[in-house]
């Protein structure tokens, strides 16, 4: 498993961050949350976004695929704004065959929320940003209401 480094949107301080970790990411100087946005594929998956500690919002996406040069810009910055609350993982479904037939991936876009090793939201295609921050946030929210005792 891979690390990248990321700047810390607080203050400015280069982070490295790993591509699976116990807890999530917080930055060494202001420990303020970070986003966690990696990069994963058949070899690495499982602990990337299956084991995550927080759920996993997962791109299948493809270099030369038009609506998902879209939607990338659009996940990032909803990593962003979720910092310690999600992680974005990125699959290539040209290096990643294996994950795109375990998911029935038929289209690209693809989206789909993992929590605790389990599916439970998908979606495909491109929709604008507010339908996608939608669709996250009930996602999410369904994630917490199930919980609760």
């Amino acid at each position: 498993m891979t690390s990248a480094l990321t700047k810390c949107p607080q203050c400015g301080t280069t982070n490295r961050i790993p591509a699976a970790a116990a807890g999530h990411p917080r930055c060494g100087k202001c420990r303020r949350d970070l986003p966690w946005i990696v990069e994963a594929g058949d070899a690495d998956f499982a602990g990337v976004a299956e084991q995550s500690p927080v759920p996993a919002l997962v791109d299948f996406w493809a270099a030369w695929c038009g609506p998902c040069r879209m939607v990338s810009p659009v996940l990032d910055k909803l990593a962003q704004e979720r910092a310690g609350r999600v992680k974005l993982v990125k699959v290539d479904v040209d290096k990643s065959p294996g994950l795109s037939r375990r998911f029935d991936v038929q289209a690209i876009p693809t989206l789909l929320v993992i929590t605790d090793g389990t599916v439970v939201a998908r979606q495909a295609g491109a929709p604008p940003a507010a339908a996608l921050r939608s669709w996250l946030d009930d996602a999410l929210a369904a994630r917490r209401e199930g919980s609760k005792p």
